[in-house]
Parts: C-alpha cells; structure tokens; sequence
C-alpha cells in the first residue's frame, strides 16, 4: 500500500530556542499552556534525559511501520519521530535497530502512539524514547501511511513542525508560533518556584503555592 510524503523536511525553530525548552520541565510548560495540552499515555523507555526537537510526523496502520522506515530516510538532525499509530499495543513499532537509524540520521527522539519492543536494550541508551508499552511482537510491513501530516498522539494534535518536549513526566508539543512568548511564562514560573522552595528550606513558606 502506499505511503503519502506532505513534506520531505520540517522548518525548524533556533537551536537555542530549542535548548531554552530542554532545560524546563514538561510539567512547567504544560502548566503554562492553561494545562490543556499534553500526550496521555506516554512514557519513557530510555536511559533518562530530556528530549527537544521539532515534529516530523508520521501516521500508519495501527501495528504497521513502513512509513516510519520510510521517515527515517528522510528525518533531519533535530527531528523528532511523532508517530501515531493508533494507540495499539498489539505489535512494536520499532526497536533496537530502528532506534539506531534515527540516531544515525541526527534525530532528536521518538514519541510513538504505541508499541516498541528490545526494551531492555532501549533502556541501556540515552537516545529518547516515549511510547505505551513494550511486546515482543513485531510489526507488519506493508502500510499505508502519511509523512508530516498533522497527528493525534495520546490526544494531543501536533502538527509538522511543532516543538517537542519530553522527560520523565512524558511528552508536551506546541506550535513554533507561540514558543517566544511561552519561554518568557516558562522562565519566569522556574523563578517563582525556586523561589518558593528558598522560602521552604528557609522557614517562611506562607501558602503562597496553592494559589499559585
């Protein structure tokens, strides 16, 4: 079956807009886009480390993955892999080898709406890596699929493109568009809990975290 290619690239943000984002929280972030955003269901399956990257996407029959190989021919450095495979758990998606190739090729992650299997070694790597679950199942290999289409991973829409966060609370993404001014919120929300975790440490803590 075939596989449609919208884009062969996705643009990308600055780099240090994208370094800005790696080094915040995805749960400070996500607090400051009214907390509605968000991938449900996502977890993390390598060694530890925060990813950044901006979305080149991918969308395939649940338990199929010849459009993620064909992605992977294509993905640039600081690409990340967003692929939405319907949610199924029943056949990984990808493992150890496709894992490498993306590394290969300069890619900044996975995030993947469903399975992935060699968890064991996926952990011993510090390439990142969200998904549902692990199985031993491998996938099928015919298609069809779609490459940078907009996607619905885990219930949140993202769009080529897009910047992606993740870390050990799961993964966040949001549009190039509103990044400047959502940095600013995201900067300013660290200081204020620093802040607040001085004042714990220190004996004057006044509630001022609940209202917060």
């Amino acid at each position: 079956m075939s596989i449609t290619t919208a884009m062969t690239s996705v643009p990308k943000a600055p780099s240090e807009l994208i370094e800005a984002f790696r080094a915040a929280s995805t749960s400070i972030i996500s607090d400051n886009l009214s907390r509605l955003p968000g991938a449900v269901g996502l977890k993390p399956f390598h060694r530890g480390g925060a990813m950044a990257g901006c979305a080149f996407t991918v969308r395939t029959r649940p338990g199929d993955n010849l459009a993620i190989h064909q992605a992977l021919e294509l993905v640039g450095p600081g690409d990340v892999l967003v692929v939405d495979g319907g949610g199924d758990e029943s056949r990984a998606l990808v493992g150890e080898i496709m894992l490498n190739i993306a590394k290969y090729r300069g890619a900044a992650g996975y995030v993947i709406d469903g399975a992935i299997r060699d968890a064991d070694a996926l952990k011993e790597n510090d390439f990142p890596i969200f998904a549902r679950s692990a199985i031993h199942r491998g996938p099928y290999k015919s298609g069809p699929g779609e490459i940078n289409v907009p996607v619905s991973i885990g219930g949140m829409v993202v769009a080529p493109g897009d910047i992606v966060i993740g870390d050990g609370d799961g993964v966040v993404a949001f549009s190039q568009a509103v990044a400047p001014k959502l940095l600013e919120a995201v900067k300013a929300q660290i200081e204020r809990e620093a802040n607040t975790l001085v004042a714990i440490r220190e004996g004057r803590y006044k509630g001022s975290y609940g209202k917060s």
